[in-house]
């Protein structure tokens, strides 16, 4: 961040076969579950003996799930829940300057709809990086079981603005939201941080909610982050905590859910920006992101 095909019906299937085939499979199941109880049971640790006589001692086999709706329940920890991903700026921001340099309300004051972001030193714009991680992030989470939303995915020609922003967050009732950035620093200056929101209750702002749980998915962002990239918190921001509290940010102070930004490395330092350019850390990049919202919303 810096302020620089035709549709076709399915044929049915013949009731007959369906018979058919239902009782030959149904005798082989029974049959090999049977002999697995005889014989493999008491060597997993559960009652030896056959089924029959675990029956008459009260106890019950072990539930398995019967459908892939019960298999993907088993390993979606974040199933129900919401996330919204915020990719920080957009490429075509540049294009719009009299859009985004427009002042909205943040509670606090007015400020700029959007800003342009920053780039690397060869060019390669913080939109398109916040955009790539979003996009890694996003499918890490849903193979989780989360409901993932994102505040633009390239198909805005512009923005949104930060209070617009907010309001996807708050609208979507999400459980966590977390904001993507990188920075746009002098060189020298190296790591990441995550920015908090600090206590506003002025005008439209009303943090006082969210502060909390917000420091708790920052911590765990922060702390799953340099774990997972094998980066060192900001050395320039924060005191070596990677964390920063903020109450100058639109889409912080208008947030009414639990939100951070996170603030992923330096763009103008070439060490930082070797990383931020490479896909490989990109992906653990989202990675830890990734890992610190899911112990977030595990408790």
């Amino acid at each position: 961040m810096s302020y620089a095909s035709p549709h076709f019906e399915p044929p049915r299937p013949r009731r007959r076969s369906l018979v058919v085939g239902l009782a030959v499979l149904v005798p082989g199941a029974l049959l090999g579950w049977l002999v697995y109880e005889g014989v493999g049971g008491a060597a997993d640790g559960g009652p030896s003996g056959s089924a029959a006589t675990r029956a008459a001692a009260g106890a019950t086999p072990p539930a398995v799930p019967s459908t892939a709706a019960d298999v993907k329940e088993v390993g979606a920890p974040l199933r129900g829940k919401v996330v919204v991903i915020d990719p920080g700026h957009n490429l075509t921001n540049f294009r719009h300057t009299a859009e985004i340099n427009r002042k909205v309300d943040i509670g606090t004051n007015r400020k700029e709809c959007d800003t342009t972001g920053t780039s690397t030193n060869s060019g390669y714009a913080e939109a398109k990086f916040t955009l790539d991680v979003a996009h890694r992030l996003r499918t890490l989470l849903e193979r989780q079981g989360a409901t993932v939303k994102l505040t633009q995915d390239g198909d805005r020609p512009y923005g949104p603005c930060v209070d617009e922003r907010a309001r996807i967050g708050n609208g979507a009732h999400a459980d966590a939201v977390v904001s993507i950035h990188a920075d746009g620093a002098p060189a020298g200056d190296r790591g990441y941080h995550v920015i908090l929101p600090g206590r506003v209750h002025k005008g439209i702002a009303d943090t006082r909610k969210i502060v909390a749980p917000s420091a708790a998915l920052g911590r765990l962002v922060a702390k799953d982050f340099g774990r997972a990239t094998g980066t060192s918190p900001s050395n320039y921001i924060g005191d070596g905590t990677g964390l920063d509290t903020r109450t100058d940010l639109g889409g912080l102070n208008l947030s009414t859910v639990p939100k951070v930004f996170i603030e992923c490395g330096n763009m103008r330092d070439s060490k930082d920006a070797a990383l931020l350019t490479s896909g490989a850390w990109r992906q653990k990049a989202a990675q830890g992101i990734s890992e610190g919202i899911v112990s977030f919303l595990r408790g």
